[in-house]
């Protein structure tokens, strides 16, 4: 990428931004390349190949910036954090799905850092990073679409006509009788519930072939935490009356083999936790209901406490790679 900022030193913003995303996208290629392994289906391995090459794009882009700077370049993840001749885990649909999340989840993440910089290369990065995530998630869906994996969010009737609220019953929901749900509830209800039946999936998959029983233990825990929030966003959908969409077959398959480093599976599930807590919290602020808004705010609190002790796992193991941070004026004052 050509560079035209005259030395203008990175901000703290494009350093955390940049440093993150050098992380991520090391642990994406390491995952797309076990699947790229096993993947059976020509449309599906298209878009794993797509997804793959965005990301070392990514990292020779963010390795050519920190060197030009004479930054330290992230440690990251390698090739010995994932065995390509283990045994296949996950179903061709898994990766479909999971790649279609990457793309959510790389449209959300871009769009946060886009405004965060102020360099006109770094812009530039994260636009182009933001369109070819856009990019990734349509190629996802159109896939899924043509081969009736589409899980589409329920139908509701159309209103007959516009309305205004006059009760404060609308924003009512701890006792007696409760409102029908709106739609961006709804929609904020069944975004949640495919997330978390996604997430549970790959966890039940991540403690067959962790290495370390405290790891293995981990992610188990991970997996219930996901069943019981998918059921709590379930019994929100059912009480309203509204279809539940139909469970998705991602069951993992029998494999015990080691796949990826328990690094790599603890940094996985660490930035699958922060996504939620982010997701949850974009919930809260479109729930008027109160119950509903206070369930949310209930299930970060135990997503939260379940990051909380995975970050204990990783410092325990040396495995938490530190941000770069401010100087301690104190400690160089003392020294």
């Amino acid at each position: 990428m050509e560079s035209n900022h005259n030395h203008i030193k990175l901000t703290s913003s494009e350093v955390a931004k940049l440093w993150g995303s050098y992380l991520s996208d090391s642990l994406g290629i390491c995952t797309i390349s076990y699947f790229l392994k096993d993947v059976e289906d020509p449309d599906i391995r298209e878009v794993l190949e797509y997804a793959s090459d965005l990301s070392k794009r990514h990292i020779e882009i963010i390795t050519d910036i920190f060197k030009e700077e004479k930054f330290p370049i992230p440690v990251g993840f390698i090739d010995q954090d994932v065995n390509l001749n283990a045994a296949r885990l996950f179903s061709d649909s898994l990766m479909l799905y999971y790649i279609q999340n990457m793309g959510m989840m790389g449209i959300n993440s871009y769009s946060v850092a886009l405004p965060s910089t102020a360099r006109k290369d770094i812009r530039e990065f994260y636009t182009n990073c933001m369109q070819s995530s856009m990019e990734l998630f349509n190629r996802a869906s159109n896939v899924l679409q043509e081969k009736g994996l589409f899980i589409r969010a329920p139908h509701l009737p159309y209103p007959a006509q516009v309305e205004f609220v006059h009760k404060q019953h609308f924003l009512a929901g701890w006792l007696g009788k409760q409102r029908p749900l709106t739609t961006t509830e709804v929609c904020f209800l069944f975004e949640n519930l495919y997330r978390n039946s996604l997430g549970s999936a790959l966890l039940t998959g991540f403690s067959q072939v962790a290495q370390s029983n405290e790891v293995r233990v981990y992610m188990a825990r991970g997996a219930e935490i996901a069943k019981h929030h998918s059921a709590v966003f379930s019994k929100f959908l059912s009480e309203s009356n509204i279809p539940t969409p139909m469970s998705w077959d991602l069951s993992p398959l029998a494999s015990k083999e080691p796949i990826f480093s328990d690094k790599l599976l603890m940094f996985h599930t660490t930035a699958l936790n922060n996504a939620g807590l982010g997701y949850y919290g974009a919930s809260m602020g479109g729930t008027p209901r109160k119950d509903v808004f206070g369930a949310y705010a209930r299930l970060m609190v135990e997503v939260g406490e379940f990051a909380a002790d995975g970050a204990n796992i990783m410092i325990d193991n040396a495995w938490l790679e530190k941000p770069p941070s401010a100087p301690d004026r104190k400690d160089l004052a003392m020294g």
